[in-house]
This record gives structure tokens, C-alpha cells and sequence, in this order.
């Protein structure tokens, strides 16, 4: 879970909401919060939101996710398998429990 104050997008925070729905449409569509049912994670980690824990820094959480989603295009030498080895290699390598 994230240790830092997150905030959800709303009306109110339109900003956020905007960089919210940007970031999460070049995500990686098996991480879609519509497809969080399916996954076999604990609770506390299911209910957590990478997207969000940069949610205090809308502009920050725009362009990283806009990075990130570079770095992922199907265009690119790598297939997912490898996205997702070199991610479960770093998490194991900082003993990150996600």
C-alpha cells in the first residue's frame, strides 16, 4: 500500500481527474481497474492504485504514466513476458511485496 496521502480524482479536481483518465488509457490493459476482480491479490494490495500514489502532483502522474506507456508500446523489441520479467525481477531484487 501506498505510505503517502493520495487524493481521488473528482469534479472538483478536475485536473486530476483529466491526468487520472490520460494516465490509465495507455495503461497496460490487464491492469484496468475494471479487471481488478480477476486478479489473485490480497485486498490491501487490490485496493491500492500505483496511478494514484502520484496523485498529489497531477502534472508528474501525467507524464510518467505517458513515459511509462512509451516504454511498454507493442511496437517496441519487447514482448509483455519480458515487461513482466524484468518487473518481477526488480520487485524481487527490492523485496517488494506487490
Amino acid at each position: 500500500m501506498t505510505w503517502i496521502r493520495t487524493v481521488t480524482p473528482s469534479a472538483e479536481n478536475e485536473v486530476l481527474a483529466r491526468a487520472v483518465e490520460r494516465a490509465l488509457a495507455d495503461y497496460p490493459v490487464e491492469y484496468h481497474p475494471e479487471r481488478q476482480r480477476e486478479m489473485r491479490v490480497s485486498q490491501a494490495v487490490r485496493a491500492d492504485s500505483v496511478v494514484l500514489s502520484h496523485s498529489l502532483i497531477p502534472r508528474a502522474l501525467e507524464h510518467f504514466f505517458a513515459g511509462y506507456a512509451a516504454l511498454l508500446d507493442p511496437a517496441l523489441p519487447l514482448g509483455r513476458r519480458q515487461h513482466e520479467m524484468i518487473a518481477a525481477t526488480v520487485s524481487a531484487l527490492n523485496r517488494c511485496f506487490y
